[in-house]
């Protein structure tokens, strides 16, 4: 990197409001007035399909309607969330041909609702974002792959994503680091949630006690661990006679809480574009139980990032009880308070937000 301080730029995405957004309490239009209102931003980001109807086809409506409310609003886009559906059809699965083309449209709709950048997911082959490159920089948007647990950092598939995006040379090529992949613990909410479910003490203790020491063992080396991972949680669930809790603790324990080490970042720091703030929850001492936010930001700031991080709350799944906008509050104080102990600060202005994360955009890779 340089060696100058990183100033990474404070946001959230509509989706850490998921709960409250299906239960009608607020249309589209409210859920952004209030990130607005909260002073949750400057950073916006938003997934297409949920948010935009029809989508990838946006109006010239509604896009112009997004642009109003936005600079009303004073604040900046940072990312559009998209999808790599490659299994959209019963009984097949898209050709090349057909997934460029899917994604060629999602890029062009990005472009029209002035993100610069748009997050796709692991199921993206190399090839497939070499082929990609050409049509983001003809739309000027970046395609940053989610970095998402049960992937990380050095994961096989990740380092082989990074090489080619060394050969292709794009700098509309890159990854958004999603925290997930390097949480320190089970989250204490979800355990919360088991219990008021019914979950035993007993299935309770030896639920973290496994992932416990998964984490000691580091990250799966490859799908066949993942697979005998995911599978052990099931069995965990049979044996205290309650499969019905087997499936959510084998997806929670292996694709939502990675044990990846925050310094695995440093392996493709250099092509992270865009960042994930993912979270579960906050406890009472005003901190993130599970998730290493303060090694995180400071590990940006070290690493000179002036990208956005939006805050992603995804304890929404299971906590019903708490107020996702109070949680997203303090864990945003959390960062904040971490970048000044780390010499630096999160960007809350919009103005200049808008002036650095251009400058980060602009920015070729540095390694």
């Amino acid at each position: 990197m340089t060696g100058e301080l990183g100033t990474p730029i404070q946001g959230v995405t509509l989706y850490s409001f998921t709960r409250a957004f299906h239960g009608r309490e607020y249309d589209l239009e409210g859920l952004i007035r209030k990130v607005a209102a909260d002073g949750f931003g400057p950073g916006i980001e938003m997934i297409g399909f949920s948010s935009v109807r029809g989508f990838p086809h946006v109006t010239d409506e509604f896009a112009g309607q997004f642009s109003d409310l936005v600079d009303e609003l004073d604040l900046v886009r940072t990312s559009l969330a998209v999808n790599a559906d490659i299994g959209i059809h019963r009984d097949r699965l898209l050709s090349q041909d057909e997934l460029v083309e899917y994604m060629t449209r999602q890029i062009e709709a990005a472009a029209k609702l002035g993100f610069p950048v748009a997050r796709v997911q692991i199921s993206i082959t190399p090839d497939s974002m070499e082929q990609l490159a050409p049509i983001a920089e003809k739309h000027g948007v970046t395609l940053a792959l989610e970095v998402h647990a049960d992937q990380y950092a050095s994961h096989p598939r990740i380092l082989a994503l990074r090489d080619r995006f060394e050969q292709v040379g794009s700098p509309f090529l890159g990854f958004t680091a999603d925290w997930g992949a390097t949480t320190k613990a089970f989250a204490p909410s979800a355990v919360e949630a088991y219990r008021r479910r019914g979950a035993s003490e007993e299935l309770l203790a030896e639920l973290v006690e496994l992932w416990d020491g998964y984490y000691a063992e580091g990250p799966p080396a490859d799908q066949g661990v993942h697979g005998k991972r995911f599978g052990s949680f099931i069995g965990l669930a049979a044996k205290h006679g309650r499969p019905d809790f087997g499936i959510d603790f084998a997806i929670n324990g292996t694709g939502l809480f990675g044990p990846a080490r925050v310094e695995d970042w440093l392996e493709i720091m250099p092509w992270v574009k865009h960042v994930h703030g993912k979270f579960f929850g906050i406890d009472e001492h005003g901190e993130e139980p599970s998730v290493p936010v303060r090694e995180l930001i400071a590990l940006l700031v070290e690493q000179g990032y002036s990208g956005a991080v939006s805050s992603e709350y995804e304890g929404w799944h299971w906590n019903h009880w708490e107020s996702a906008f109070d949680i997203v509050r303090d864990e945003q104080a959390v960062q904040r308070s971490a970048a000044s102990d780390a010499g630096s600060r999160m960007i809350t202005d919009p103005a200049e937000a808008r002036r650095v994360l251009a400058a980060h955009h602009a920015l070729p890779v540095r390694r």
